[in-house]
């Protein structure tokens, strides 16, 4: 049975609500006039049914195979596995989603906010619509926090996991909390009130975009590999010729992250014994107190006899800019913890 024909026309067949409607629809007829943004790669597009529309994802390889599951990073998409999965083990399926209000997927409905510890829901769903018995991930920066809590909270279903650059929830100063959430909420209800306007956002010139996309990952995205992104993430305006607008839920910006205690990620560490790989990038901040850090390496290496981690030259999109710095790391890995011709690589349906 084809697995993803299913899931794709009863994406289809959902009606998206209010701004969705507009903003969802694929880009790549509005925007092949720009050689820049085409990608050309192998995967199909796919659409996952969820409760409030759809799921879009990227799909490598035979759809007969359980896919790795790929989540990428904070307003990221599926666009920033696009370098990486081609070098991975041919004998599994890959699939990179989009998660609820990047790229191509559906927005949560008006007045909700997102945070980051709710995509572990959309793991679940995904795994019921396939009726895959485990799940296997690699997941980047935000996308590896969300794993890590999801092999904590239900390590029987993960057979393994691959996280980039975020290890686990981060520590933030407590004197900062009230004010960055106050903050948040606060421009939640801006940012909700223009998606009920449906008025089209900014637009610029498609090099812009480049531009801003690279400022806002410091120069971790290059100009080079900006297109992986940007074909996901832009729409052509309606209103002025050759320029784009970012097609993201503009509320992903403020999510606020509350994040879980390190007393609670240290037992959740503990519950964790699926083969795990970590991989830290020398030239990415940690993102709190490196102590933090240091403290949950101890206590995965104490706790998980299959959990390795390694220091690797590169920028926080390193699976995306240099690939190759990673993916025989990645693919050894993965040929241990799935090998080909074992029974749990194939479809559970």
């Amino acid at each position: 049975m084809n697995i993803t024909k299913k899931a794709t026309v009863e994406g289809i067949a959902r009606v998206l609500i209010g701004k969705q409607r507009s903003l969802l629809k694929p880009i790549y007829s509005k925007m092949h006039t720009s050689s820049s943004l085409d990608v050309q790669d192998e995967a199909d597009e796919v659409q996952i049914p969820m409760p409030w529309g759809h799921v879009s994802g990227k799909w490598w390889n035979s759809k007969d195979v359980r896919p790795v599951l790929c989540i990428h990073g904070w307003q990221d998409n599926a666009g920033t596995f696009d370098r990486l999965i081609p070098s991975l083990p041919k004998h599994l399926s890959y699939l990179a989603i989009d998660l609820p209000g990047h790229g191509l997927s559906s927005w949560y409905p008006h007045g909700m906010q997102y945070q980051p510890i709710d995509y572990i829901n959309v793991i679940n769903l995904i795994r019921k619509e396939y009726g895959w018995e485990k799940v296997s991930l690699i997941a980047h920066s935000m996308g590896s926090i969300v794993g890590f809590n999801y092999c904590g909270l239900y390590p029987d279903r993960v057979d393994f996991m691959v996280g980039i650059d975020a290890l686990k929830s981060h520590i933030k100063n407590k004197e900062r909390v009230a004010p960055v959430l106050e903050y948040c909420y606060d421009n939640l209800l801006i940012a909700d009130e223009r998606n009920r306007s449906k008025s089209e956002p900014p637009s610029y010139s498609y090099e812009e975009t480049v531009k801003k996309l690279c400022e806002a990952t410091n120069g971790s995205v290059t100009p080079e590999t900006c297109k992986h992104i940007l074909q996901r993430n832009l729409r052509k305006s309606e209103k002025y010729p050759n320029k784009y607008y970012f097609a993201r839920d503009n509320r992903l910006k403020y999510s606020g992250f509350i994040n879980l205690a390190q007393e609670v990620s240290i037992e959740f560490a503990k519950r964790m014994q699926m083969p795990y790989l970590f991989i830290k990038a020398s030239k990415s901040p940690y993102y709190e107190k490196k102590e933090y850090f240091d403290q949950m390496i101890e206590a995965m290496r104490e706790s998980n006899k299959n959990f390795e981690w390694h220091f690797i030259e590169g920028t926080h999109h390193l699976h995306l800019t240099s690939p190759e710095t990673i993916s025989e790391l990645l693919s050894n890995f993965i040929n241990k913890a799935r090998p080909c011709g074992t029974d749990d690589a194939k479809s559970k349906l």
